[in-house]
C-alpha cells in the first residue's frame, strides 16, 4: 500500500534507488509445484494424507493431477509463448529418493529433460527443493521433527544442486516454511507445541540448501519465500526470515490477500474459501514496502501471486486478466518509487491440486481435472493479459486499476488512512 511517509523514507535510500534502476532483465515468471501438477506421485507425507482423506470422501483424489510429468513439453511451450523468462517448479524429493540413500536415475533424467526444455525455450529455472512434500520414509522416521531430517535434506540438496545449478538457475529451499508447519499440523504430523523444534530443523536445512547451491554455483540466487500476512508480517519475519537473513540472496514474497476497513473477507481463507476473498492488488505495494524496510538493500522477488476462482467462477465477477494487470501496475509503481523488485511469478501456469481439492483454480490455463480425461488446457483471460504485459514491460502509462482500492489497510494503519493510495504516480518499465 502506498504510504507517502514510508515511501519517502525508503525511496530516499541510495541503495534502494540504485537497485531499482538496475531492473534490467526483470524476471517475468510462472510457477508450479511438483505434487500439484506432475501426477503419478510417489509415497510422501501428502500422498498418504490425500489418499486416506479421499477414501473417506473428505478430499478429491490427486490422481494424475494435470499430468505435467508427461506433458511438460506443451506446458513449457505455453509459458514461453507468453514471453515468460522464468519458470518456477519444484522437484519432488519423494520421486528422486524413494528409499533412503537410493536415488531414482530415471526420475533424475526426466527432470534433466524438463529443465533442458525450460532452458531451450529461453527461460531460467527457479527450482523449489521442498514445496510442503517429502518422502514417506522420512514420515516414518518422524518427518521434519526426525533427528536425521536435516542431514537427509542436506544430502538431497547436494545432489540436486550439483546436478542442476548454473546457467542462472535460481533456488527456493522451502516454500512458505510457516505455512509448511501449518500444513503438517493439519495432516497430523506435528503438534503446536513442536513449532520451535520444527522451525529449528527447517532453518538448519535451509542453510544447508543455501550453501549447497553456492558451492555448486557461487553466483546462485537462493531464497525461502514468505507469505505476506497483512498486520502480522513483522511477526512472521521474527519467526522465520530473521533466522536466515544471512542466508538469503533475495527476499521471496508470496502475496495473495489484503485486509482493510472496508474489506475483511480475508478471514474466508481460514476455511479455504479462497475465491470468497475480495482481492486487493494494491496490497502488493504494501508488501514490497514492508520487506524493503525490514531487509534494506536486498532484492525482492514476487515468487507467487494469483487470483483464485471456484471452478472458474467468482461471485464478484473479477476477471483474471484485470487482476493481473492491476497487480503489475502496483509493482511498476513500487519500482518507480525506488524499491528493488527484480521479478514476478504468476501462480499458476495451469490449474492444479490445491492440497485436497481441484475446486480452487489459479491457472492461467484452465484444466478440468475431474471431468475431462483429456486434461485440455484452455486459456483464461490471464493468458493474453500476461502476454501483453510482458511484451510492453508492464501496463502502459495512463493505465488505471480496475479493482477498487481498500480503505485504510489494517497492515499499515494509520499511514494508509492519512495518506491514501496514489494511483497517479509514475510507472517504471520492467524490461524482460
Amino acid at each position: 500500500m502506498l504510504c507517502l511517509a514510508v515511501t519517502a523514507l525508503i525511496a530516499g535510500s541510495a541503495d534502494a534507488r540504485a537497485q531499482a534502476q538496475a531492473v534490467e532483465g526483470f524476471h517475468w515468471g510462472v510457477a508450479t509445484s511438483g505434487f500439484q501438477v506432475e501426477g503419478s506421485n510417489r509415497d510422501s507425507n501428502w500422498k498418504r494424507h490425500v489418499d486416506a482423506a479421499a477414501s473417506r470422501g473428505e478430499a478429491d483424489p490427486v490422481n494424475d493431477a494435470v499430468d505435467f510429468w508427461n506433458r511438460y513439453e506443451e506446458d513449457v511451450a505455453r509459458a514461453a509463448d507468453m514471453g515468460v523468462t522464468t519458470f518456477r517448479l519444484s522437484v519432488e524429493w519423494s520421486r528422486i529418493e524413494p528409499e533412503p540413500g537410493r536415488y531414482d536415475e530415471e526420475a533424475l533424467r526426466r527432470y534433466d529433460r524438463i529443465l533442458a526444455s525450460i532452458r531451450a525455450h529461453g527461460m531460467t529455472p527457479m527450482i523449489t527443493m521442498v514445496h510442503y512434500v517429502y518422502p514417506g520414509w522420512l514420515v516414518d522416521r518422524g518427518g521434519f521433527l526426525s533427528p536425521d531430517a536435516v542431514e537427509a535434506f542436506g544430502r538431497y540438496a547436494e545432489l540436486i544442486t550439483e546436478r542442476w545449478a548454473g546457467d542462472g538457475t535460481m533456488w527456493v529451499t522451502f516454500n512458505e516454511p510457516l505455512v509448511f508447519f501449518s500444513h503438517e499440523l493439519r495432516i497430523g504430523l506435528v503438534g503446536l507445541h513442536q513449532f520451535n523444534d520444527f522451525r529449528g530443523n527447517v532453518v538448519a536445512a535451509h542453510k544447508l540448501g543455501y550453501y549447497a547451491a553456492h558451492r555448486a554455483d557461487p553466483n546462485a540466487m537462493v531464497t525461502a519465500n514468505e507469505a505476506y500476512l497483512p498486520a502480522f508480517a513483522s511477526t512472521t519475519d521474527d519467526l522465520l526470515l530473521g533466522h536466515i537473513r544471512d542466508e538469503l540472496d533475495f527476499v521471496g514474497i508470496d502475496y495473495y490477500y489484503g485486509i482493510a476497513l472496508d474489506n475483511l473477507t480475508t478471514i474466508r481463507a481460514a476455511w479455504d474459501d479462497f475465491a470468497g476473498v475480495r482481492p486487493q492488488p494494491e496490497g502488493i505495494y504494501e508488501a514490497i514496502v514492508h520487506y524493503a524496510t525490514h531487509f534494506p538493500g536486498m532484492p525482492l522477488y514476487i515468487v507467487e501471486n494469483g487470483l483464485p476462482t471456484d471452478n472458474g467462477h467468482r461471485g464478484d465477477g473479477i476477471d483474471r486478466g484485470d487482476y493481473l494487470r492491476d497487480t503489475v501496475f502496483w509493482i511498476q509503481r513500487a519500482v518507480a518509487d525506488g524499491y528493488p523488485v527484480i521479478g514476478y511469478n504468476h501462480w499458476s501456469l495451469v490449474d492444479n491440486y490445491e492440497w485436497g481439492t481441484y475446486d480452487s483454480r489459479f491457472g492461467l490455463y484452465r484444466v478440468d481435472v475431474l471431468s475431462d480425461p483429456a486434461l485440455e488446457r484452455r486459456p483464461t483471460s490471464g493468458v493474453e493479459a500476461y502476454r501483453d504485459v510482458i511484451a510492453r514491460g508492464g501496463v502502459p502509462e495512463g493505465y488505471r486499476p480496475v479493482l477498487p482500492v481498500g480503505v485504510c489497510s489494517l497492515g499499515t494503519i494509520p499511514d494508509t488512512c492519512l495518506n491514501p493510495v496514489d494511483v497517479h504516480g509514475p510507472l517504471a518499465t520492467l524490461a524482460g
